[in-house]
């Protein structure tokens, strides 16, 4: 691939800019607000002059409502000799598409599962999909061609292909990304008018609940209205266990004996139903969740501090697996929780005292 062009330089159109131009692909960038492409080709995304010609790869990354529109407008003026969207859903957009009469031999509906809380092109990173998977729902009547560049498009994102039917796509996103946000936004929507007192009680878990509830609200709209019955469906599953761990809460409160048990019995089943699920969550790179021990260190809130307690790590020759950070409230502190296999974990802590480091059970 030698050239391309990104229409939409939102997160993901910038990002993938951002990563094609860095390997030294001449990318074309247009979006609907002049002050948007030209806020991505000043980041080196590329140049927000238009193609002289047809580009090798198209790549349309606008709202989920919007993509069949700009695909068939892009089809009809032969910008390319492939066209991909990197929409969040996939068989909505190619139905409308055959509605609208385009030709879909040079076309491939895609989605890089990558993301973060804010958009626009000052958001993106060239590194956003490195590792991620990137969904191409290929059908019988795509071409082989444009194939080859969304699997080159992948490879230079440095994402990780992953091929599946469009409605199975879906209701996977709808599982695993729209479903969830909704219930984070849900979550987070008691704190609006929760009382101070209670709020400044945040800790690390109400931060990982709510983290995605900080995103764009009107282009969740957007998603969700391009998906609605396959989260509807994974709602209404959820509702379902949400009145029976109501049910289960107010056995508690009871006088009787038996109706305490079979309300410890109703939470005990959703908790463990809870773990099964969270224990198929892949692990890092993809592979099968490890188990790893933690490390909770206290650290001071200012420059160098987590620089040292790498280099620390180093020293006793242990990888981090992953690590989280827990700010004290009122303090310029904090707790950092190092993740490292289980062998690691004496070798680990016998260094970090001896550099000075104060350990927490």
């Amino acid at each position: 691939m030698r050239t391309a062009l990104v229409i939409g330089t939102g997160l993901i159109g910038t990002s993938a800019a951002l990563a094609l131009a860095g390997r030294g692909v001449h990318v074309h960038l247009r979006d609907h607000d002049p002050d948007a492409a030209r806020t991505a080709a000043a980041r080196g995304a590329g140049t927000d002059q238009a193609p002289e010609g047809p580009v090798d790869l198209v790549i349309v990354s606008v709202p989920p409502a919007h993509v069949a529109a700009t695909l068939a407008a892009a089809i009809r003026d032969g910008l390319g000799r492939g066209y991909i969207d990197v929409a969040s859903v996939k068989g909505g957009p190619r139905r409308e598409l055959e509605a609208l009469g385009a030709d879909l031999s040079g076309y491939l509906g895609t989605h890089p599962m990558a993301g973060r809380e804010r958009s626009g092109p000052m958001a993106a990173t060239a590194d956003l999909f490195e590792g991620r998977p990137w969904v191409l729902t290929p059908t019988r009547d795509t071409d082989t061609e444009v194939l080859n560049l969304a699997l080159e498009l992948v490879a230079l994102c440095r994402a990780v292909p992953v091929v599946m039917d469009a409605d199975d796509h879906d209701r996977a996103v709808a599982l695993v990304s729209h479903t969830p946000h909704l219930l984070s936004s849900m979550v987070a929507a008691r704190l609006r008018d929760a009382d101070e007192t209670a709020v400044r009680l945040c800790g690390q878990g109400i931060r990982d609940v709510t983290r995605i509830a900080a995103s764009d609200p009107k282009l969740w709209v957007e998603i969700l209205s391009a998906n609605p019955g396959p989260v509807a469906e994974i709602l209404a599953a959820v509702a379902a266990d949400l009145d029976e761990t109501v049910r289960a809460l107010r056995a508690l409160e009871a006088a009787d004996d038996d109706k305490r048990e079979e309300g410890a019995a109703g939470l005990e089943d959703v908790l463990r139903r809870g773990n099964a699920g969270r224990s198929r969550v892949p692990g890092k790179h993809g592979a099968a969740p490890a188990a790893y021990e933690t490390v909770t260190v206290l650290i001071g809130d200012q420059p160098g501090e987590l620089a040292r307690i790498f280099a620390d790590a180093g020293r006793a020759g242990v990888n981090i697996e992953d690590v989280r950070i827990e700010h004290a409230t009122g303090q310029q502190a904090g707790l950092i929780q190092l993740m490292v296999e289980p062998g690691a974990v004496a070798s680990l802590t016998a260094t970090l005292r001896d550099q000075g480091w104060s350990l927490r059970q």
